[in-house]
């Protein structure tokens, strides 16, 4: 019994772990404007990588990081997604989704 009980706790952390990680964000509504602002400004700056495969199933790499920034900048926020994940305020937003995405420097 002592040897079950880490057992059952280690997998347990791993399964809670692996669907933290597996986490996908609300779908962006098709059209949407900062959404496309920030997929083409990522395209125009020639950001490496980024056609590449994320780890979100059917995404590209610059695909889930514009549905992530979509995702956690606040509701009002009107400005472009990509900027902003250069700029200082931006600095933490930009780390998640570079996690996010599998796509950083």
């Amino acid at each position: 019994m002592k040897r079950l009980l880490p057992a059952v706790v280690a997998l347990f952390l791993l399964v809670a772990a692996n669907t933290a990680v597996a986490q996908e964000y609300n779908t962006v509504p098709a059209g949407d404007a900062q959404y496309k602002q920030c997929i083409v400004y990522s395209a125009k700056l020639g950001w490496e990588g980024g056609n590449e495969k994320s780890p979100i199933k059917g995404q590209t790499k610059v695909q889930a990081f514009c549905t992530c920034m979509w995702n956690e900048t606040p509701d009002d926020f009107k400005g472009n997604l990509a900027t902003f994940a250069d700029s200082a305020k931006g600095k933490k937003t930009n780390k998640i989704c570079e996690k996010y995405s599998n796509w950083s420097e």
